[in-house]
């Protein structure tokens, strides 16, 4: 298939062309979302009742601070970093409606602490937590090309929906920021909630074609659309500074992320091997909606080396994204308060160094097998 490239091609870049001037979500690289396709081809192919079981977990650290493009390293030094630890489980389903069509649905759990002095009296470090289920995410995926005839080289497109399950006012105890400095009960912040409190809609594609025997091209990506603009949790910024009052409310934010590269598999031996590059953002302003309340904006540009193992219906991989580039860049009450005081303004944001993401698959078989024609692939 000569042309997959191209109509691949032209379907990011539809994605992207309705990318803001961005850009990942500081404190944490993205909420927790992601797109559900895998680099084990051939098997994400299902037939008419099949079921495609799946779980995939993500832990990272984010720890060093950015404003714009440039670090911090004296948080570091001085210890006044904030640092958040995040924890999270996605249970996918998946089932084949019929060869080119399939439905999801993805079930996330979270457990998220964050470390910090600032938001407790600038004087002790102290620990804040969340967890229990986020945002369930549920759509539709097609195949453009039949896979009966297109084995090798194949693009879909899917649209979904997410629903305000998680929780996005969960708080804990805050110590030393009551009138006489006793502890209170607020919300946690932005970056560990669990939900953010807004209906979306997920747009994404992926694809995947063969360049000669073992060696594949990969890619995938989604966009999700928050066309709310505030959740209505209160931040306590205002308590910071005065000049934070318009960042007292938690925004409701877009998010993006784009990943590819090339996969090669190892002969018979069950393993496979990859190296791409991921992209994760957090958009300065949405695609619909207002842009009012606290949201911090920012990308991680990462490489990504990975390895996968699979046999029969089980499939396992591991891939540990490394961040090259890390950006926070202004967000829209940081514009808002430069022009309100004359004073230039930059919020900053804690960013990992990586990611470990472990998923494994299992695939039911309940339709007729599906007759994969290779000759289609030989000819172009």
């Amino acid at each position: 298939m000569r042309n997959l490239l191209t109509t691949a091609f032209f379907a990011f870049a539809f994605i992207l062309l309705f990318v803001p001037r961005a850009n990942g979500q500081g404190c944490v690289a993205i909420r927790h979302f992601s797109s559900c396709s895998t680099n084990n081809f051939n098997s994400q192919f299902l037939s008419k009742g099949d079921w495609l079981l799946g779980m995939n977990y993500r832990y990272f650290r984010s720890f060093r601070h950015f404003r714009g493009t440039v670090e911090e390293p004296d948080r570091v030094a001085n210890g006044t970093e904030v640092v958040n630890h995040s924890h999270s489980w996605d249970f996918n389903i998946t089932l084949g409606i019929n060869e080119r069509w399939f439905a999801n649905l993805t079930l996330p759990f979270v457990i998220n602490t964050r470390s910090s002095l600032y938001e407790h009296g600038r004087s002790e470090r102290h620990l804040t937590t969340s967890r229990g289920l986020a945002d369930v995410r549920a759509g539709v995926g097609y195949w453009l090309f039949k896979p009966e005839t297109h084995p090798y080289a194949n693009l879909a497109l899917g649209l979904g929906v997410k629903l305000p399950t998680g929780d996005f006012a969960a708080n804990d105890i805050f110590y030393n920021v009551g009138p006489d400095g006793e502890p209170q009960v607020r919300p946690v912040d932005q970056s560990i909630q669990p939900g953010d409190g807004g209906f979306g809609i997920a747009l994404d594609a992926q694809f995947f074609q063969k360049l000669s025997e073992g060696f594949f091209i990969y890619g995938s990506g989604f966009y999700l659309l928050n066309p709310k603009g505030v959740n209505g949790t209160r931040t306590f910024r205002e308590t910071l500074s005065p000049i934070l009052i318009n960042e007292a409310v938690m925004a409701v934010p877009d998010q993006y992320g784009l990943r590819a590269g090339l996969s090669y598999s190892l002969g018979m031996s069950h393993l496979g091997a990859s190296l791409g590059a991921r992209y994760e953002a957090v958009p300065v302003k949405d695609i619909l909606g207002s842009n009012e309340g606290f949201r911090r904006p920012g990308s991680v540009f990462s490489a990504e080396p990975g390895i996968n193992y699979m046999k029969g219906n089980l499939s396992l991989n591991l891939s540990v994204p490394v961040a090259i580039m890390r950006k926070r860049p202004q967000s829209v009450t940081d514009l808002e308060t430069e022009k309100a005081t004359g004073q230039p303004r930059n919020g900053d944001a804690a960013f990992a160094d990586y990611l470990i993401n472990v998923g494994l698959t299992y695939r039911i078989n309940k339709g007729p097998a599906m007759n994969l024609n290779v000759k289609e692939f030989n000819q172009n």
